[in-house]
């Protein structure tokens, strides 16, 4: 008798049966990667997307310009605290159960979306889009890494850092369009995405866990930003890259489409679209073509091009001359992606598997403070101040962190 028929005689087929019956409904690596990326990319693509969309409900609804504003920051609030909360849950009771629950959220969020009768119901959507996001996005980058073929770790941290990126972009422009060209924009937008939320819950399901579930879950929800010590040195070198290339994302994801209206007096769908996914564009596909570039040298480099991208936006804004707009937007978009991709890729190895997606939570944490509140704060301004020296006050603060963080890392270089 075979060990197999051994174990079946003696009663063992249970245990044995559904063992081999889970792991063949499981993915391969491969596949599980590239299917974990393409759900990541969903979730950053309903970021990007209702931005366009924004300027259409100002039109039909008649609301205050500053309730825009309001909607775009309420998204970055909701997810800083999720972050806080939940941001290293599934270092404890793993992956899959947190990517699940994250993306079954973003499908309620776009029902919302597509239900909304006013800009309250907008609002709500985006609080819930907000803490769905920030439940996902530590998890996401840490599933990435963990799923990466083993030679490749590194390929697994500048997909985790690109893939938000170019799916704002891609959202963003993809909604432009159906602004521009579709009858009605919101039903294909929102029940696109809400299918593709649920395309990636299959993924998910079907994918392997990548941790061990330890103690201490109920205690990971107390409010804490906890950076794993062997990563906090390069961590705190690199809040100012954070916050020059997320206040960058602010700038043209949030105040864009109202630069648009209000300062060249443009009210295109598609060039809505088109100024909000530019920087993130350009900014993924530099993260991508830069992946085996040293990251150092990258980071430098990066925040060079954000300052003198920043500076040329800024010009064509206070000139109301649309092409320097678009020309700054590509090169401060590659400053960008290439700056954010090459910190994580530093970062990344610092922290081992249990503690990576506190790491990340930590990193998006700072990185979306910066993406939300001087988005919030230029709300504000916009009433008391005026669009145009608002906009032209916010790039100049964004050059400013950069050309901190340019310090920063030039003399780590030398070091």
């Amino acid at each position: 008798m075979t060990t197999a028929e051994e174990t079946i005689a003696t009663g063992g087929m249970c245990a044995v049966r559904p063992a081999r019956s889970a792991r063949s409904r499981r993915l391969r690596p491969a596949a599980a990667f590239a299917g974990t990326a393409l759900a990541f990319v969903a979730v950053a693509l309903a970021v990007g997307a209702p931005s366009p969309l924004f300027v259409l409900y100002e039109q039909q609804w008649g609301f205050q310009p500053w309730l825009l504003t309001v909607a775009f920051a309420i998204y970055a609030v909701t997810l800083l605290i999720t972050l806080l909360i939940a941001g290293s849950l599934s270092d404890h009771i793993g992956r899959r159960p947190v990517l699940i629950g994250a993306l079954a959220l973003q499908i309620v969020a776009m029902l919302i979306f597509l239900f909304a009768p006013d800009i309250g119901w907008i609002i709500g959507a985006r609080s819930v889009q907000g803490v769905a996001t920030g439940a996902a996005v530590s998890t996401f980058t840490a599933a990435l890494v963990e799923l990466a073929p083993e030679r490749q770790k590194k390929l697994g941290a500048t997909i985790g850092s690109t893939a938000p990126v170019g799916g704002i972009a891609i959202g963003a422009f993809l909604t432009g369009l159906a602004v521009q060209f579709v009858p009605q924009p919101t039903i294909v937008v929102f029940v696109a995405l809400a299918v593709l939320f649920a395309a990636g819950i299959v993924v998910i399901v079907a994918s392997p866990e990548t941790v061990e579930r330890r103690p201490g879950a109920v205690r990971s929800l107390i409010p804490r930003l906890l950076v794993p010590r062997e990563a906090r040195g390069e961590f705190v070198a690199a809040i100012p890259l954070f916050l020059a290339t997320w206040m960058l994302a602010g700038l043209f994801i949030g105040l864009s489409p109202s630069i648009l209206h209000g300062v060249f007096h443009l009210d295109s769908g598609l060039l809505n679209g088109a100024i909000v996914a530019v920087p993130p564009a350009v900014g993924a596909l530099a993260g991508l073509l830069l992946t085996r570039a040293a990251a150092r040298l990258t980071v430098v480099w990066a925040m060079a091009a954000i300052v003198v991208g920043v500076a040329v936006a800024a010009v064509g804004i206070a000139a109301a001359i649309l092409p320097l707009l678009f020309a700054g937007a590509v090169v401060a978009g590659g400053g960008f992606g290439a700056g954010f991709s090459a910190m994580l890729r530093i970062l990344a190895p610092l922290a081992p598997n249990d503690q990576r997606a506190e790491l990340f939570a930590g990193v998006f944490l700072v990185s979306y403070l910066a993406y939300g509140l001087p988005a919030l704060v230029a709300g504000e301004l916009i009433t008391t101040i005026g669009l145009l020296p608002t906009a032209l006050g916010y790039s100049a603060a964004i050059a400013a962190a950069a050309v901190v963080a340019l310090v920063v890392q030039a003399v780590r270089t030398r070091r």
